[in-house]
């Protein structure tokens, strides 16, 4: 029997599954894809993600395998105001690296699963998780399907869920909530886009808002987020849809002019939903099982990746102390608030202003005329910079006029 099941081998579970490994926790890895396989996602890492990434040994990796440098973001508010900002040192605050990356997600959650393959932990593919097993007070293992459909039941003391935003067991436990924000994103690749190489571009038009994300070879990651409710009609018509929406966003339309689209346009949604945190001992929740707000500030993969070492960290304490129940467990739900608290609060202003035209004019406004300012938000963005420390720079701009 394994110390340790981890469902899903993507980048939350296959750096939590190392991060164990490393401890010597024997780990069993479950997924239902066969590696590699594509992965909706908007493509993005930011500065922050590079510490967690060379720390899994795989950075190297990942640059050879043409991860494409962002020196910053390029932000266009909905009457035209283009707001430029570079990653680097703010105050007391200085990246992991001087800049974001781009890489397809297939590519990124390859080199995970291989170096993966390279560590004692045993990986099971094509083994898809349906349900938990489970005491009155704890989650003692799940139960997967393989491909025969054969049912295996496979037990340990401990269940992390890294089954992404449609966790099973998540689901099994009760503890995933609908958010009241419905929105969708519409993805897809396009080609021949000049001059998309060194920043990521954001389009804010409410209640849209659209990124350029370029990830190599002249191929750039198209994002098009939208109220589900304008979608929901044309579900069997998500091209046409597409090509009509990009018309009415009147920057991004005359950004995007003379490109090809090179892949067909799939849809995510909803977004964002709750993750209540499981009532039992015996499971954790990491990455997108344990909740998603909003692709804006592009912060899933490095949410999964810190997420992950908070999970390995309260795993270990939880074996040294031989004690896998809820209590036992609890400093990981306090670690993970401590963590990703304020960034979550910052996501969600950001959220309320590029729903309003108004305000998001207004904001760009204040901005472009706050470098510092903005050079600081790009930094909380990419997860160097405390979200806190925004404030206190706004209040001595205030101050000085």
């Amino acid at each position: 029997m394994p110390d340790v099941i981890v469902v899903g081998a993507g980048p939350a579970g296959a750096a939590t599954a190392l991060l164990l490994a490393e401890r010597g926790l024997d780990v069993l890895v479950l997924d239902r894809a066969r590696f590699p396989r594509p992965k909706l996602c908007g493509e993005y890492l930011s500065p922050e993600a590079a510490r967690v990434l060379d720390r899994l040994d795989v950075l190297k990796a990942v640059d050879a395998a043409g991860a494409v440098p962002l020196t910053g973001m390029r932000i266009t508010a909905p009457d035209g105001t283009v707001l430029t900002a570079r990653y680097g040192p703010c105050g007391p605050w200085r990246p992991y690296r001087g800049h974001a990356m781009a890489l397809p997600r297939e590519t990124l959650d390859a080199i995970l699963v291989e170096r993966l393959r390279a560590t004692p932990v045993e990986l099971r593919e094509q083994m898809r998780v349906v349900d938990v097993l489970r005491t009155e007070d704890r989650v003692v293992g799940v139960v997967a399907v393989d491909p025969a459909q054969r049912s295996h039941e496979f037990r340990a003391p401990l269940t992390i869920a890294a089954d992404g935003r449609s966790s099973v067991v998540a689901q099994r436990l009760g503890c995933r909530r609908p958010h009241r924000l419905r929105r969708m994103a519409l993805v897809t690749y396009v080609a021949g886009l000049e001059d998309c190489r060194e920043f990521g571009e954001i389009f804010v038009d409410p209640p849209d808002y659209a990124i350029l994300n370029p990830v190599g070879a002249g191929r750039v990651n198209m994002s098009l987020v939208v109220p589900m409710a304008h979608v929901a009609p044309w579900s069997d018509r998500l091209e046409t849809f597409f090509v009509a929406r990009v018309k009415q966003l009147v920057h991004l339309a005359r950004r995007v002019a003379g490109s090809e689209r090179v892949a067909p346009v799939r849809a995510l949604g909803p977004l964002a939903y709750r993750v209540r945190p499981p009532r039992l001992g015996g499971v954790l929740l990491v990455g997108d099982a344990a909740g998603f707000y909003d692709p804006l500030t592009g912060e899933g993969v490095y949410t999964a990746l810190r997420g992950a070492e908070l999970a390995a960290e309260a795993a270990a304490a939880a074996f040294r102390a031989r004690d896998w129940s809820a209590a036992g467990l609890a400093g990981y739900l306090a670690a993970r608030r401590r963590a990703f608290r304020d960034k979550e609060r910052l996501v969600r202003a950001l959220g309320v202003v590029v729903r309003h035209r108004w305000l998001a004019n207004r904001v760009a406004h204040a901005l472009a005329r706050r470098q510092p300012l903005l050079d600081r938000l790009l930094g909380a963005v990419g997860d160097y910079v405390p979200p806190r420390a925004l404030l206190g720079l706004a209040r001595m701009h205030d101050a000085a006029g």
